[in-house]
């Protein structure tokens, strides 16, 4: 098999263009116009990194057995163009993936928030177990070798659910397409405006997600919007959950983890696996990378990263850290990077979402405002929506580096949260230098 990937520096698209070419040993080929790290490196190690960067039609060969087209590209992207004339099956991810999982027992996790982290979970007592399984997950996880996973020899498969667009010629969400037997919704928190710019359309994605479900939904029980959606499927056997709150010592803390845990148990006795042998493997789980990943500590310092940008995410994890360490100052810095983060009409939603932090901070880049052809915010607009007299705002990241390294860490927790990367940021070296500044 010969496969062409079409954007292939997205961090799914390089994860199972790797994949098949390590695991199924196809000839994998693939192009973008930009490709930047780790996706560059992780290319470049695999042999895999196109020679020159940009669409090249000359690529799209009539050997090429399937194209599978990433949603970074448009839909006159010049080699799937050319792709639609050789008449080359065209695949975007989700479809793709589900061709390949087809006939396996497929679990998805979807909601606004703990995505990633639930779906870590399951995957990670299956391995503990030494249960076979094919996955794709939004993040590295420790013990994994990639993000994505597909043999022709697990019986089940665990994919976490976005609903973000399939692809430049499908304008659906990305879950409708798996069919899970089992499926997670965590909750719902509006999102991606530029795609869902109304509430309720953002609602009924999930509700037409309910309605692939072959088997199972499982859903958290204070959402009423969940409650709702379950109400309505009539057809299948919905499970309510809420937080967990056994005698286990677990590595993982906050009050959504604990609900995660609760929904990934529920998930693993659909595979026979019983809550106390859950409870037993998932005690080690560490959590998955950016997910609240601690990078920093001492006996009065610690630093947590995570991916947190939208407002439930923000004050999930804001308030996860306070309860784990609620005599410390928390120092809490976030960056508004997405394009519903960065919308006027948006920034509203944010409003008390940083109230737990001490030192509250938010971080964006106005160029990143003007590429994405969005109306200009002002740090006074920031301060308006967030509601919080004591929060500051930077718009420079040297500036925000140096404020963020001015400050006593003594007894402090220092949480930096974003989606993307401060402007290049190096969060390591910055608490490498906080801890020596502090001693």
């Amino acid at each position: 098999m010969h496969v062409h990937f079409i954007a292939i520096g997205g961090a799914a698209m390089h994860n199972l263009a790797m994949e098949l070419a390590a695991r199924k040993h196809y000839t994998v080929t693939g192009s973008d116009d930009e490709i930047f790290d780790p996706a560059l490196s992780h290319l470049r190690e695999a042999g895999l990194l196109p020679e020159q960067t940009g669409w090249h039609p000359e690529n799209i060969t009539t050997d090429i057995d399937a194209v599978i087209l990433g949603m970074h590209a448009r839909e006159d992207n010049p080699e799937l163009v050319r792709a639609r004339e050789l008449n080359i099956p065209i695949y975007s991810f989700p479809q793709y993936l589900y061709e390949q999982t087809k006939d396996k027992t497929r679990i998805v996790v979807a909601g606004s928030h703990g995505k990633t982290t639930t779906t870590a979970m399951i995957l990670y007592v299956l391995r503990q177990l030494g249960i076979e399984t094919d996955y794709m997950v939004g993040a590295q996880i420790t013990g994994f070798e990639r993000m994505v996973r597909l043999s022709d020899t697990a019986k089940y498969a665990v994919f976490e659910g976005d609903e973000y667009l399939t692809s430049p010629l499908d304008r659906r969400s990305k879950f409708l397409w798996y069919h899970p037997h089992t499926a997670i919704l965590t909750g719902i928190a509006w999102d991606h405006i530029n795609v869902f710019p109304t509430w309720d359309l953002y609602v009924d994605t999930f509700r037409q997600f309910t309605r692939t479900i072959n088997d199972t939904l499982i859903y958290f029980e204070q959402d009423p919007v969940l409650a709702q959606l379950a109400a309505e499927s009539q057809n299948i056997r919905c499970i309510p959950y809420n937080a967990y709150n056994g005698d286990v010592p677990m590595q993982v803390f906050g009050k959504h983890n604990m609900q995660n845990l609760q929904a990934a148990c529920l998930a693993c006795q659909q595979t026979g696996i019983t809550p106390e042998v859950f409870y037993d493997k998932i005690s080690t789980f560490t959590g998955a990378d950016n997910r609240l990943e601690k990078i920093a500590e001492t006996s009065s310092f610690a630093a947590y990263k995570d991916f947190a940008h939208s407002p439930s995410k923000l004050r999930a994890t804001i308030n996860a850290v306070r309860e784990r360490y609620p005599d410390r100052q928390l120092i809490a810095c976030m960056e508004l990077h997405t394009f519903s983060s960065l919308t006027a009409d948006f920034l509203p939603q944010y409003k008390d979402s940083m109230r737990e932090a001490d030192v509250p901070i938010v971080y964006y880049n106005q160029h990143v405002i003007e590429h994405k052809h969005l109306a200009p915010i002002s740090p006074d607009d920031v301060k308006s929506a967030f509601c919080q007299p004591n929060l500051q705002v930077f718009t420079d990241s040297q500036l925000l580096k140096d404020h963020l390294l001015s400050q006593n860490y003594r007894n402090s927790v220092l949480l930096l949260m974003s989606s993307g990367t401060f402007d290049g940021i190096n969060v390591t070296d910055l608490t490498k230098h906080i801890i020596q500044n502090n001693n």
